[in-house]
């Protein structure tokens, strides 16, 4: 028999799974072969900010197996960080570790092995996320594009194109001075998106997720011009108010995107075109706004975020800056006590600690069930910028992530069905995500930033191809298509139903397509609508509201192997069984004494001691307790 020394996902040997409060105490078990004749054990833990490790005595619990036995440990949490983890093992012969293998099983080292650790992420014992967001649907509008409400709008500025064409794409070619202006505009508003609201209740939505709203002078909305004033293009401060109460009426929740480590140079506080009269940083060192921004030679030459004049970075943690933005007046504050339900925080990960803190306060103190989402691309516990190693999730900045991790696997495991690499890349978030905030995270598979899901799944690889390759290949050929919308449900199910909150990028669940900005950023295809696919996440998101287990339940594989993964969700009072089959042929999947005669959420197939999952598609199994 192989003996396994430890595995980190298996509650033998680590007797709480994931990440663990600070204070919480764990029961830590290795298996030594008997052959070794060890005489010691230890557990060797280092902080991560630390080079050394502290090592814990490990005692001698009795036999595993014939061959085999067993050395463990109670160990109490530290306080909240990062930490990493291996053990030794002491024998007359002298001393080895076991190190992890890559899949979280322990290995015993030898010359040729890699020497990785273990990660344990400890979070602060009082940490805890906003109920309301556990067990619901996120879904993602950018304003300008989602629906026109034919409301008369007011103080519009005279630069902008204003498109009634709303069947073609968004213009992107660079004008005689070789400038992309995003000038041109749907527009979509705030009334459009209140009148669509049974339109989004009816299809599970309980939050949503608006890109910009605040005045700025391109149609993305990424370079605020100011952030006391709903974009006129959008409506009033009347009409923000009035979808927050229509909203609420149906228990749906708006989210606010606050773009703040860098404005627009055409804004009421650089004013570098003088739109806004003679002030401003770059006209005037006197402005209130000067101390904000980053000059390097007054006025021309200054710090901008990634290079963009048009987008100059501020001080986030400048006090004037700090006190506009989080203090008990500031934009932060003010509007959430318009309405908003949290705020989620653009580029996170260039923001420093310092900011984030306080926007956290400013948020909770206005409303301690609001929620605050940020911008991470990578592992957020793992995370390292400004220098140091980030604590985005350690229970003192964020809620929660939008999850990019995950979303790259339920992707790549749509498009090209590797069960292995998926379920060991969903278990490592799992693994090492703090619960409260892993039950709300932002469990997207596309946004404003990424290829539409269904383009990225069925379509060709838009990397290293410019933008005139990507409009000439936006609509898929109809093969290709008709297969997305089937990929597409397959991975949809996936979102819908791991750890997390599934977060729908407007128009994915009619099936709209498109490659990188601007052309996944289309209208919304009112008169284009794939009824099959819309009536799909309908079910997904009755699916959701109807079982408690996808709210804080354990997550567990059964299997992932040749293209397919099934896994569990175990609640306190129901359990689903997800069984995925990304293979271009049906299977029958033979169940567990315990997962027969469940009940078939999806499509109602008849379930004995085995379930038949067609090609390229997911069932889910119901197990009422």
């Amino acid at each position: 028999m192989d003996i396994v020394p430890y595995n980190s996902l298996d509650g033998f040997y680590k007797s709480k799974f994931g990440a663990l409060r600070s204070g919480e105490s764990v029961k830590l078990r290795i298996v030594v072969a008997r052959s070794f004749m060890a005489n010691g054990a230890s557990f060797e833990i280092r902080d991560d900010s630390q080079g050394d490790f502290k090592s814990f005595p490990m005692y001698w619990a009795g036999m595993y197996s014939d061959d085999s036995e067993i050395w463990d440990l109670e160990f109490t949490a530290p306080e909240a960080g990062l930490y990493w983890y291996h053990f030794n093992v002491y024998s007359p012969w002298g001393e080895c570790s076991v190190y992890n293998d890559g899949t979280s099983k322990g290995v015993i080292n030898t010359a040729n092995s890699r020497h990785i650790e273990w990660q344990l992420t400890v979070y602060s014992d009082d940490f805890t996320t906003p109920d309301w967001l556990k067990g619901g649907v996120i879904y993602q509008i950018f304003p300008d594009r989602f629906y026109n409400s034919g409301k008369v709008k007011r103080n519009v500025p005279k630069d902008r194109i204003i498109r009634t064409d709303v069947e073609n794409l968004p213009y992107w070619r660079p004008d005689d001075e070789g400038r992309v202006l995003n000038n041109d505009y749907f527009a979509g508003d705030l009334k459009g998106i209140e009148q669509k609201l049974p339109y989004l209740e009816d299809l599970g939505v309980s939050c949503i997720y608006l890109n910009p709203i605040f005045e700025a002078h391109s149609n993305h909305r990424y370079n605020t011009a100011d952030y006391s004033k709903i974009d006129p293009l959008l409506g009033t401060q009347k009409d923000f108010e009035s979808l927050c109460n229509a909203a609420h009426k149906r228990g749906i929740k708006i989210i606010l995107d606050g773009v703040f480590s860098h404005t627009g140079d055409d804004s009421v506080y650089f004013n570098k075109y003088r739109r806004y009269g003679n002030g401003g940083a770059y006209n005037d060192k006197n402005s209130p706004y000067y101390k904000w921004f980053k000059f390097e030679e007054y006025p021309d030459r200054y710090k901008s975020w990634w290079g963009f004049e048009t987008l100059p970075e501020v001080v986030e943690d400048g006090e004037e800056y700090l006190e506009f933005m989080t203090g008990k007046d500031g934009i932060v504050r003010k509007w959430i006590r318009l309405g908003a339900d949290g705020w989620r925080l653009d580029v996170a990960d260039e923001l420093p600690d310092g900011f984030i803190d306080a926007v956290r306060k400013a948020v909770k103190a206005e409303n301690p069930d609001a929620v605050l989402l940020g911008e991470v691309w990578e592992d957020a516990t793992t995370k390292f910028s400004y220098g140091e190693r980030r604590r985005f999730l350690l229970g003192r900045q964020f809620d929660s992530i939008m999850n990019y991790p995950l979303a790259n696997a339920v992707l790549d495991f749509a498009k090209y069905g590797i069960a292995e690499d998926f379920e060991r890349r969903v278990m490592s978030i799992a693994e090492n995500y703090p619960a409260p905030a892993l039950n709300v995270m932002m469990n997207h598979i596309g946004t404003h930033d990424t290829e539409r899901a269904i383009t990225k799944i069925a379509g060709e690889s838009c990397e290293f191809t410019d933008r005139d390759w990507q409009e000439k290949h936006n609509k898929l050929p109809e093969d290709k298509y008709e297969q997305g919308v089937g990929l597409l449900k397959l991975a949809a199910a996936i979102q819908y139903t791991l750890p997390g909150v599934p977060s729908v990028y407007y128009g994915d669940e009619i099936g709209m397509q498109g490659y990188k900005d601007p052309f996944n950023r289309a209208y919304f295809s009112w008169n284009g609508i794939n009824k099959e696919l819309q009536a799909y996440y309908k079910k997904l998101g009755i699916i959701r509201e109807s079982n408690e287990c996808l709210k804080e339940g354990s997550i567990n594989f059964l299997s992932a192997v040749l293209g397919c993964a099934a896994y569990e969700r175990n609640g306190a009072k129901s359990a689903l069984l997800v069984i995925a089959n990304r293979n271009d042929d049906d299977i029958t999947y033979y169940l567990p004494e315990r997962w027969r005669y469940a009940k078939e959420l999806t499509k109602n197939i008849p379930v004995s001691d085995g379930v038949s999952v067609p090609k390229r598609s997911a069932v889910i199994l119901k197990r009422i307790y």
